[in-house]
């Protein structure tokens, strides 16, 4: 099996073998990233001598015993808003085009730590806003089971890079679903965890109360390693949670004996593609045969989050975006008059159409006059909804429902209806709203061969019971492939152009 084909796991444990060395492994991600990544634009920032350096010190210390776990030599992509000390760092956007940070991200220091190699910054959606990777200034990714496919977003480069082999894994950040929901699109494991329990310290903030740092892997047992090592009490971020629980390989065990699953019936209605519907409910067939007690049941509010999502996530990001101004750092515009004109020309320039958007909606809601009627009423909705949720898991140990209504949209459709974009987020921002664990695991694929994904939500702190169910399904359902690879294991191509 070639490297590229390898979960990082298995890759990991083939290096600490000796069948291959960490040196090689990076080498030949590197060249799968050269020979493919002019088709899918997965990446921002390649630092190949930075990889090949790490990858020397990092096979030292195996050889000398002194790195041990199922993530070293492991070639690993960073979504490009975390910050890494001296290597770009733009958040696909004009506005930071040369920004390198004297500091890196507390979750990337916890890879390193765990002896992952970074080859280098994906690509994403501009600021995070967009659910396609098509508003990054650096072009659009495009999803490897079929470049005429969106990758989703806004972890879309590094969900299209673990698709296409050009890493093992990657971290992305989910606001709304940034995570998730490419990880559905791509075929891929994607994971949002419980809100604290992974640090934000280094995370260019969108929406500071809803963002949070997670995998994406091939399978559950990478989410859980990586899982596993990226969670930590961190004294520099105030929202950081100490936990005593984070040890979640323990949790990849085959057994849903008794575990209760709710499917709730606002998840199944109208907008909800037959296929994708047909798909997320054979899953959780699967999972009753395999001992889980399935139930329907009603999941109130459901239609209020997503306008008190863009909300508050707009108000949040008008907030944290406001200090890109061109004075300390980022863009400047090069012909100005005054403070005042240098400040407007710098931000309509340096900022897309998307995020300037966000920005205007933000400080709309948040202007005097407006933020009683808008934001303080989000601000109560998203009280009730995890309130909802608070009865919903006094009865259920897992929701089970789909990541998004639909399989991944051709490039350029999304981008002509931004409302019909912000609806796609329906099944999956509320995790984020309520501070929720949620995973993302393929479940299908529609007639064209695109990959559908199931998502599994739990309580706060319940990542393990996650793990468990995905486990057991992902076992049950057998192996399903990775983008271009995929002909290797069941038969398809990948969808290659020619």
């Amino acid at each position: 099996m070639e490297v590229t084909d390898m979960t990082a796991v298995e890759l990991s444990a083939a290096i600490r073998d000796g069948q291959v060395t960490a040196v090689e492994a990076a080498e030949e991600m590197l060249a799968r990233i050269e020979e493919r990544d002019g088709i899918y634009n997965c990446y921002v920032t390649v630092d190949r001598e930075g990889a090949l350096a790490q990858a020397r010190a990092v096979q030292e210390k195996i050889d000398a015993g002194e790195l041990t776990g199922p993530l070293a030599g492991v070639p690993v992509a960073i979504k490009d808003n975390l910050c890494t000390e001296g290597l770009l760092t733009t958040c696909a956007s004009r506005m930071l085009e040369n920004f390198v940070p004297t500091y890196t991200a507390e979750a990337v220091m916890n890879l390193r730590r765990a002896g992952a190699v970074i080859l280098g910054k994906t690509n994403m959606d501009e600021f995070a806003m967009g659910s396609t990777t098509e508003t990054s200034a650096y072009g659009v990714t495009r999803n490897p089971w079929n470049p005429a496919h969106v990758p989703g977003g806004s972890s879309g480069g590094s969900a299209a890079a673990v698709a296409a082999g050009e890493c093992c894994f990657a971290l992305g950040s989910d606001t709304g679903g940034s995570i998730r929901q490419p990880a559905a699109y791509c075929g891929m494991v994607g994971m949002k965890p419980t809100y604290g329990t992974v640090s934000r310290y280094g995370l260019i903030a969108y929406g500071s109360s809803l963002d949070q740092i997670g995998p994406l892997t091939k399978d559950v047992t990478d989410c859980a390693a990586v899982l596993e090592a990226i969670s930590s009490y961190d004294k520099k971020d105030s929202t950081s949670v100490k936990r005593q629980d984070t040890d979640f390989t323990s949790a990849l065990v085959e057994d849903v004996q008794g575990l209760r699953i709710g499917i709730p019936n606002d998840y199944l209605g109208e907008g909800l593609d037959a296929e994708v519907r047909a798909a997320v409910l054979q899953a959780a067939e699967e999972l009753a045969r395999s001992g889980a007690v399935v139930e329907r049941f009603d999941l109130s509010l459901v239609e209020y989050a997503i306008p008190a999502y863009y909300t508050i996530a707009a108000a949040e990001a008008s907030s944290n975006l406001e200090r890109f101004d061109g004075i300390k750092y980022g863009y400047r515009t090069k012909e100005y008059t005054g403070l005042h004109n240098m400040y407007k020309k710098s931000r309509s320039e340096g900022f897309g159409e998307e995020v300037k958007r966000r920005i205007m909606l933000g400080s709309f809601v948040l202007s005097s006059g407006y933020y009683d009627a808008y934001y303080l009423k989000a601000l109560r909705v998203k009280a009730l909804i995890k309130k909802a949720f608070d009865e919903a898991f006094a009865k259920y140990d897992v929701i089970l429902g789909p990541v998004a209504p639909t399989t991944a949209p051709r490039l350029g459709e999304s981008l002509a209806d931004p409302i019909k974009m912000y609806l796609g987020d329906i099944y999956t921002i509320a995790v984020n709203l309520a501070g929720l664990p949620g995973i993302s695991l393929p479940c299908g694929k529609d007639r064209n061969g695109l990959p559908i994904g199931l998502q599994l939500i739990g309580d706060c702190f319940q990542e393990k019971k996650l793990i468990r169910a995905a486990y057991t399904y992902e076992k049950s359902r057998g192996p399903f492939g990775i983008g271009p690879g995929t002909e290797k294991q069941d038969g398809r191509t990948g969808g290659i152009p020619s």
